[in-house]
């Protein structure tokens, strides 16, 4: 059964376009216009009484949302922003750290460039000292990375749940959530890849314990403007970086007091631009009308991954090495090809209107919703044209 009605808009605006990168930009279904109107709309109609409709509707059936998906059912535990980032500086500056000694921070070499760029700043400038475990090879890597986290030296502990250039999983999280603790260490899984390509994928037990970062630009199929955290209860209750948001929940505190909520509104910031929201609200439902979930979208997904692969054994990428092989289990709704002729083979593509994404000697190609068997044999088509 093919989804693309759901696109129109996205599919008619660009026809002889072959989108083969959901996993980079993640086409928009018609849902997320037709939010996008609703917002505007509220603003419209409401003027400065909107925000009485976004953090009394809008943004409470976006946390429902959120803890539906992840599993953990905890709806106060979740938080918005506009992107992960700002989760990254507020999660630093509130983490407790020894006193004099700058945060001591682990993570992998397989974060995405929001974690690995801000990292490397700070250790320039002497704000933390980081430790980095090599994905590779990945065989014991999650091994060596609990084995690194266990050891006590760290008051920060981040890894990608699915790493962004290879699609392999870090399944290892309940051994790294049963070390956090309020006052040292926080533990932080980056799900940006898996939220809403993996089925339930922070169960309730790592919530009681573990931050989850994640957002809509991916598979939620939301777009930019929408990062999201699930925040542990009893975790950094008074952030440094704080928005007056954060005591939404109570403005009549007398002047100079600086007031938190007790829940995840804790790490909110200031004002906002809801559109996000309002467009994830929108996909949430229209998924929800057509009986499509996490399960069965990644179960067409998987179908499709089995035929591309078939497609192009005997081309030039057919013979790349592929580093996240279907084994059955969760899986990135991408396949992550290593070759030295990546660069090449992407730009090739892209002269026959087919997107795909390249990572250093990594070819991505990622399928969602909107691909069907079509698109598929057109890609094996293009792919069999690529030089050696």
């Amino acid at each position: 059964m093919s989804f693309k009605p759901l696109f129109s808009r996205s599919l008619g605006a660009a026809p002889g376009r072959l989108h083969m990168a959901a996993h980079s930009h993640h086409l928009w279904p018609d849902a997320s216009f037709d939010g996008q109107v609703e917002c505007w709309t509220d603003a419209a109609r409401l003027a400065d009484a909107k925000w009485d409709r976004i953090m009394g509707e809008v943004w409470p059936e976006a946390q429902r949302h959120v803890a539906e998906e992840l599993g953990t059912g905890r709806s106060d535990a979740i938080v918005f922003a506009g992107n992960t980032h700002d989760f990254l500086v507020r999660l630093a500056a509130a983490c407790p750290r020894r006193a004099g000694q700058p945060l001591r921070i682990l993570t992998s070499d397989g974060e995405f460039h929001s974690a690995r760029r801000q990292f490397a700043r700070w250790t320039e400038s002497g704000d933390i000292a980081l430790a980095v475990v090599a994905t590779e090879p990945f065989a014991d890597f999650q091994q060596r990375f609990v084995q690194a986290a266990s050891t006590g030296r760290y008051d920060l502990i981040l890894v990608s749940q699915l790493l962004f250039g290879s699609g392999r999983v870090f399944t290892a999280l309940e051994p790294l959530a049963a070390l956090a603790d309020p006052t040292g260490p926080w533990v932080v899984i980056d799900g940006y890849h898996s939220f809403m390509a993996i089925d339930g994928p922070f169960a309730k037990t790592l919530g009681e314990k573990a931050f989850f970062l994640a957002g809509g630009y991916k598979y939620a199929m939301a777009g930019e403007g929408m990062g999201l955290m699930h925040c542990p209860p009893g975790f950094g209750q008074r952030p440094p970086i704080t928005g007056w948001y954060a005591e939404f929940a109570d403005l009549t505190l007398a002047p100079g007091m600086v007031g938190y909520a007790k829940d995840a509104m804790r790490f909110m910031g200031a004002t906002f631009d809801a559109s996000a929201l309002y467009r994830f609200n929108a996909v949430r439902r229209m998924l929800q009308s057509h009986g499509l979930t996490t399960t069965t979208i990644s179960e067409q997904v998987a179908a499709l991954h089995r035929r591309l692969l078939e497609a192009i054994a005997d081309t030039p990428l057919g013979r790349a090495e592929l580093l996240n092989p279907l084994t059955g289990g969760p899986h990135a709704r991408f396949l992550a090809f290593r070759s030295p002729q990546a660069q090449r083979w992407q730009a090739e593509l892209m002269t026959h209107g087919c997107v795909t994404d390249v990572r250093g000697d990594v070819l991505r190609v990622g399928l969602g919703l909107y691909h069907d068997a079509d698109d598929v044999d057109a890609f094996a088509g293009l792919a069999a044209q690529l030089g050696n």
